[in-house]
Formats: C-alpha cells, sequence, structure tokens
C-alpha cells in the first residue's frame, strides 16, 4: 500500500509503502563525512525525517531519541535523522544538543532524499516529520508521517523495532 501525503502541492508525493525496498541514499553527515544507507545492511536503520535543526519540536523528539539510544541499539538500529540543513548547522546542533547518532545534510540538490521519501513539502522547503524503519535486507517495516505541529511518539518505534526481533 503506498500513502500520499494531502492538502498541499506535496499532494504527488508517493511515500514508499511497507514492505518495498528502502531508496537508497548518500549524505553528508554533520562531519562531511559520506553515510550510505546501503552500508548498513545487516542490521536496522531508524531514518528520521525532521523539519529543520534548532526548532522546538524537532529538538524535543531527537533530544528523545538521544536519551533512549540504548533502545534503538538494543534492537541492533542505527538512528539516520535528516533535514534540508547544512552540514555546518548540523554540525553545531548535533555539538549543542549531545546527538551520538549521524545527522544528514540533504541540503542540496535541496531535499532531494526527502523527495524521494515522499516527505519533502516544497511549499515551505522542508521535510515533513516521516519516520522509516528499515530492516537488515533494506526492507521498510515501519512508516509513519506525521502533520506539521505534531511530534512522532517514541514507544511506536520501540514496537516497530520489537517486532522486527521477532521476525
Amino acid at each position: 500500500m503506498t500513502a500520499a501525503l494531502a492538502g498541499t502541492a506535496a499532494d504527488l508525493a508517493v511515500i514508499p509503502a511497507v514492505g518495498s525496498a528502502a531508496p537508497d541514499f548518500e549524505l553528508s553527515n554533520q562531519f562531511g563525512e559520506p553515510v550510505r544507507l546501503s552500508s548498513f545492511r545487516g542490521q536496522n536503520v531508524v531514518v528520521v525525517f525532521y523539519p529543520f535543526a534548532f526548532s522546538g519540536i524537532c529538538t524535543g523528539e531527537l533530544c528523545e531519541i538521544r536519551d533512549n539510544l540504548a533502545s534503538f541499539e538494543d534492537a541492533n538500529a542505527t538512528v539516520l535523522a535528516i533535514s534540508v540543513d547544512s552540514k555546518f548547522s548540523l554540525r553545531a546542533y548535533a555539538e549543542k544538543e549531545g546527538y551520538g547518532f549521524d545527522l544528514l545534510a540533504d541540503f542540496w540538490p535541496h531535499g532531494a532524499v526527502a523527495s524521494s521519501y515522499g516527505v519533502f513539502d516544497p511549499e515551505s522547503g522542508m521535510a515533513r516529520r516521516g519516520t522509516f524503519i528499515i530492516d537488515a535486507a533494506g526492507i521498510i517495516r515501519y512508516v509513519v508521517v506525521n502533520p506539521r505541529g505534531q511530534a512522532r511518539e517514541l514507544s511506536e518505534y520501540r514496537d516497530a523495532l520489537a517486532g522486527l526481533e521477532r521476525a
């Protein structure tokens, strides 16, 4: 099943369906190092798109992940957080908040990876709050895209990761 965003010019954006292969990508992290999704085969990956560094809801969500990173590690999962910010902004953000996971810059071409996951909003120039949990074989096993201004629930990530462990 494929979902589409409703209510804006993003209506035509197609969100990859649960059970489909995750679109591969390579982006620079906050240190300018290349990070390729397919290099994580053999482990689970939690791809977290968020609108902007230093914004309130985004900071709250990423700090919750930071404070519960052991839960992800226990599920053999790597967290990759992606925004349209530059690597320079992301480095300052990661240092200020003490994030121990990669923040990836989908800066140029602006929002290209977010677009491939159907979560880029061209009207606002930012990624929507979308999370994709990808299994060790590169298959999407969980998707959530929340409306603007609505935070995601960490408990849902835990439940989805626990389901992967049982599979």
